[in-house]
């Protein structure tokens, strides 16, 4: 019996084999300008030559599993000859799903997974619960551990004890990758350029030229600065889809400070909103969100444990997500749960070489786990008792 784990994010699906390499897909099906008549379903992105004006149709919305003939799309194409080709009759899945997910949805996945789709087993699973078991694999020694899960819709904080998630500890943060590309979309179209309508363009700036500031005010003074002494200005040529394919950063030492190039080339120049966009996370009130950026979430979680955990959260908070990828974040989460906590308590924040797929990496684990068997459900099970039985077995 084979496994497939697929941690099924509301930007890209991470899937594969527990036996073989993860594969991240983008978890969604795509409209081109040029092209309208015809849709592009996930890995099929690559053959859109002109991606500019791009549209998406996405499965999820405000973090939630909501438009399922999209998703049946996307899952079809996955599981189909084009790609992992799975032979239903013997393969058991491992799927993810956020927390607090709603038992409509849950039911409707049920549905899908044993009765569409005919899987022999699976578990329903959240994707924080397969980091925390990567991590306590990793470091045997440890009980507690903190997963910060910063993704597309919005970043979860879940402190896990032995394996299991304490509930009373768990704090969601709705801002997400999906909220920062939009508000560089705005801040772009206002200040310079109107690119409302190229997300796949400026989520590819945001990736590129974005960092996460470890003194804001200080890099806001430099921001100002005119000409070479401004060191955070960065010139971003953008894509035509002719000559250039992918948008860059031109190297510092070809930047020309006047901003006037002779070549036909489109440059962004960009200043404080590379670090202003993943400022957002620490500060959600800067835009207008009244919640607490990551550091402050993250000490309010641990205040709400029993006193003696404490100290061992402290030393094992684990990003996760795309957002942690920005340049600086480590450190600057760091920097701040540091500051708010009591002198006496070590305090160790780790990033994960690839903190995008460690989850999936946790399932795969999981799935070569001896009580896997038992923490799946069988088809038979399901026929037999229905939804009752997911809900019994799956810690949700």
């Amino acid at each position: 019996m084979t496994t497939l784990v697929l941690d099924n994010g509301a930007y890209t699906a991470k899937i594969g084999y527990s036996h073989e390499k993860v594969s991240v897909i983008p978890n969604c099906q795509f409209r081109s300008k040029t092209s309208r008549l015809k849709t592009f379903t996930a890995s099929q992105l690559d053959e859109i030559k002109d991606p500019s004006g791009l549209f998406y149709i996405l499965p999820f919305q405000k973090g939630y599993l909501v438009n399922w003939d999209v998703q049946r799309k996307v899952w079809d194409h996955l599981f189909g000859k084009e790609m992992f080709k799975v032979d239903f009759s013997d393969t058991s899945i491992v799927i993810t799903e956020p927390y607090f997910n709603f038992t409509s949805i849950q039911e409707s996945m049920n549905e899908i997974l044993f009765e569409e789709y005919q899987f022999q087993a699976a578990l329903r699973i959240n994707a924080g619960s397969l980091s925390a078991h990567r991590y306590f694999q990793e470091n045997s020694s440890e009980l507690c551990c903190i997963v910060v899960d910063s993704g597309f819709s919005f970043t979860h904080i879940v402190p896990y004890c032995r394996g299991k998630k304490m509930k009373d500890g768990i704090c969601r943060i709705n801002v997400g990758g999906k909220l920062l590309t939009n508000h560089l979309k705005e801040i772009i179209s206002y200040r310079q350029l109107h690119v409302m309508d190229e997300t796949y363009v400026i989520n590819q700036v945001k990736e590129d030229v974005c960092y996460v500031s470890q003194d804001f005010y200080k890099d806001m003074e430099i921001a100002q600065l005119k000409g070479e002494e401004n060191t955070v200005m960065r010139d971003y040529v953008l894509p035509d889809f002719s000559a250039i394919k992918k948008g860059f950063c031109k190297p510092r030492e070809e930047m020309n400070f006047t901003g006037k190039y002779k070549t036909g080339e489109q440059i962004l120049r960009l200043t404080n909103e590379r670090f202003a966009v993943p400022e957002m996370i620490f500060h959600p009130s800067d835009i207008g969100i009244q919640e607490m950026g990551i550091p402050e979430a993250l000490v309010n979680s641990v205040n709400n444990l029993p006193e003696e955990m404490q100290p061992h959260f402290f030393k094992n908070i684990v990003l996760t997500g795309g957002n942690t990828l920005f340049p600086g974040f480590r450190d600057r989460v760091y920097k701040e749960v540091r500051s708010l906590t009591p002198t006496d308590f070590d305090v160790s924040v780790v990033q994960p070489h690839n903190p995008i797929c460690y989850s999936w990496e946790g399932g795969k684990l999981l799935s070569e786990n001896p009580d896997f068997d038992e923490m799946v459900v069988t088809r038979e099970d399901y026929e037999e008792n229905g939804h009752y039985i997911c809900e019994e077995k799956f810690d949700i």
